[in-house]
């Protein structure tokens, strides 16, 4: 976990979505060299495309929820995720440790991965195509504060900003901070102002959606 907060002066690449096509060239070209040599089946990585393409951020919408309204669970989420996870009935998927963080009003943290696409794709379902973009995974570290008053986040000076960078060991998910006025919300209504975006913590949890585009659409996916 390392954090970020300093002066710069050097020009901004956008954080444009959009797939690599070399990069997919070279994954198929694996695939077929796995199936070739009997490392693997079709019928395996057709499953696992099923599988990841079922998920969805609903999951971990229930476990932002339920911690919101539940402190003694909020304790176990922030202590152990998977174990959470497993508790309400979630897939928390195979990744040895899911690291759940929650933002306060003094820390606000921010998630990426740096190598590739790590990603708690269980809870949250696939990875936007800005996620694994080069400019977030750079610039997510160089430049945390402009990439989020990209995404219409803006924090005030005396909010710590931490950066988190996935591994294929570990995963994370942010707790986004629960928006005033929810206090009469039940759980469900709840989990549907968690969005994905917030719980990779470019976002907050809000009861309004953003009317102003960012500044480099387009970021969903």
């Amino acid at each position: 976990m390392t954090g970020h907060d300093h002066e710069h002066e050097h020009a901004h690449t956008p954080i444009a979505s959009g797939d690599e096509p070399a990069a997919a060239a070279r994954v198929r070209a694996l695939e077929e060299l796995l199936v070739e040599k009997g490392a693997i089946r079709v019928e395996d990585v057709r499953q696992r495309i099923d599988w990841l393409v079922s998920r969805s951020p609903a999951d971990g919408a229930r476990l932002v929820a339920r911690a919101w309204i539940d402190p003694e669970f909020k304790e176990r989420l922030l202590a152990d995720a998977r174990s959470a996870a497993l508790e309400l009935g979630l897939d928390p998927g195979p990744s040895p440790v899911v690291v759940a963080l929650e933002n306060t009003a003094t820390v606000h943290h921010l998630v990426v991965c740096t190598l590739c696409s790590c990603y708690p794709k269980a809870l949250l379902g696939p990875p936007p195509d800005w996620y694994k973009s080069l400019p977030y995974r750079s610039r997510a570290v160089s430049d945390p504060r402009g990439v989020l008053a990209e995404f219409g986040v803006a924090l005030a000076d005396d909010v710590e900003l931490r950066v988190v960078d996935s591994t294929a060991d570990i995963r994370y998910l942010v707790i986004p901070r629960r928006p005033a006025g929810t206090e009469a919300l039940d759980e469900e209504e709840l989990s549907a102002l968690v969005t994905r975006d917030s719980m990779i913590g470019v976002a907050h949890a809000s009861r309004v959606e953003t009317m102003s585009p960012p500044a480099y659409p387009p970021f969903s996916s």
